[in-house]
């Protein structure tokens, strides 16, 4: 006997096409979502999937909130060294004795910009994307500000000031005497680069730390480019193993990010121990930090440090330390660092580095260098520690971009600073 098949209700067919389109939605969610999980479970491991995951998806380019999302090796401290606090209003004097408007890059004013109370020095802080704003002057810290939100007892992320640290934790590994001297070549604590060319054996520690190694870096951000390969690898070692000769060495200035990485694997090397635990011995916690430092890493299983980029600490150590440069390398009457040293790092050059039309400038071992015995650690998005020594003054500027010109501000106020006298506020 033959079988009638139902009719289908409406009912059913509703329900069908109900399940089709829910279906057809899932699929469409479910494939994003899929390769949003895949690139982010690869990003400790892809130097391509960690610059999607931070460029595309996160944030744009480098960003003071990667401090957040590299893994970090600690940097203890001891006991704070000594920093006295009376806060004035040197600081707001100053910068009323100058004219604003010449120093902005983005806001053209036809009319003179003068600040005249602390609620305007605060809002200006704020509108140039200013996070933290420290000024010691004699010794004093008589000017300190943060921005709205900032907690002042966490971690500061400060770009290429990263490298000014550095130079001076290798500056301790010369007089401890784990590395001989700055002329030694790179090759004699990284051999295998002889293996990709001979040449490395004419690149020295000196070369290195003054960036003047010969090596190649050019300026752009495709895929595999020299700014990717150096800030976004998950094995910085590899990536400095891969640096490329093409001019001669202690010929011209190129600021290179692989000179650092290759002067850390040098001092890993030297001393036996990673940067870190080092540099708290030799540096941190002789210094008297007041808090433990960071310095974010390449991957949790490589562990280096991000020598170019990585350095993190709270203002008011990075206070402390452009004040250790200030005394010549003294903290609480002990000399930590060298004197001949911190003069030897911050001597002018006469080598041109064509960096900036607006200022004369040098650079020597990781620090920037100006006239009047003045320097700073300069880091991207206008991370700054200022010091003049002449004037007994340093400046940390720390912030979330470069829309002014900081360094011409920064070295003017300390010429309006210099021989104010400090009264309480």
């Amino acid at each position: 006997m033959k079988i009638k098949k139902r009719p289908r209700t409406k009912i059913s067919s509703v329900r069908t096409k109900r399940q089709r389109t829910l279906r057809t939605l899932l699929i469409i969610v479910a494939i994003p979502v899929t390769i949003f999980a895949l690139v982010l479970a690869a990003t400790p491991f892809s130097q391509v999937a960690r610059g999607v995951m931070f460029s595309l998806v996160f944030w744009q380019d480098a960003d003071i909130a990667h401090i957040n999302v590299f893994p970090a090796r600690d940097i203890p401290t001891s006991a704070a060294s000594e920093l006295p606090r009376l806060l004035d209003d040197t600081t707001l004097e100053a910068f009323s004795s100058l004219d604003l408007r010449l120093y902005l890059l983005d806001e053209p004013s036809p009319e003179p910009i003068a600040l005249g109370s602390r609620a305007e020095l605060d809002q200006f802080m704020a509108d140039r994307d200013t996070t933290a704003f420290l000024v010691v002057k004699d010794g004093v810290l008589v000017h300190e500000w943060y921005a709205e939100g900032i907690d002042p007892d966490a971690l500061h992320t400060s770009f290429s000031v990263s490298k000014s640290m550095l130079s001076t934790v290798v500056g301790m590994a010369v007089t401890d005497g784990s590395i001989a001297s700055l002329d030694d070549p790179i090759t004699a604590y990284v051999p295998e680069l002889l293996d990709k060319d001979p040449r490395f054996g004419d690149i020295t520690l000196r070369h290195l730390i003054t960036m003047t190694s010969g090596l190649k870096y050019e300026e752009n951000m495709s895929l595999y480019s020299d700014p990717v390969n150096t800030y976004y690898s998950t094995d910085l070692r590899r990536s400095a193993l891969n640096a490329v000769i093409v001019d001669e060495p202690g010929k011209n200035f190129l600021y290179n990010n692989y000179n650092p990485l290759l002067l850390g694997m040098a001092l890993e090397r030297a001393t036996g121990r990673n940067i870190g635990d080092y540099m708290s011995d030799v540096l941190w916690a002789p210094m008297g930090a007041e808090a433990d430092a960071s310095w974010s890493m390449d991957s949790f299983y490589n562990r280096f440090e991000k020598l170019e980029s990585g350095f993190n600490a709270r203002p008011i150590d990075f206070a402390r330390f452009g004040l250790m440069f200030a005394n010549g390398g003294i903290v609480d009457g002990e000399q930590v660092v060298p004197r001949d040293w911190v003069e030897e790092a911050t001597a002018p050059t006469n080598l041109s580095v064509g960096r900036n039309d607006f200022l004369e400038q040098n650079y020597q071992y990781m620090w920037w260098v100006y006239p009047d015995n003045r320097f700073a650690a300069q880091g991207n998005l206008g991370q700054y520690i200022v010091v003049s020594p002449d004037e007994g003054t340093v400046i940390v500027r720390l912030g979330r971009s470069e829309n002014s010109m900081w360094p011409m501000l920064l070295l003017d106020l300390t010429k309006q600073l210099n021989n104010k006298p400090i009264t309480t506020g």
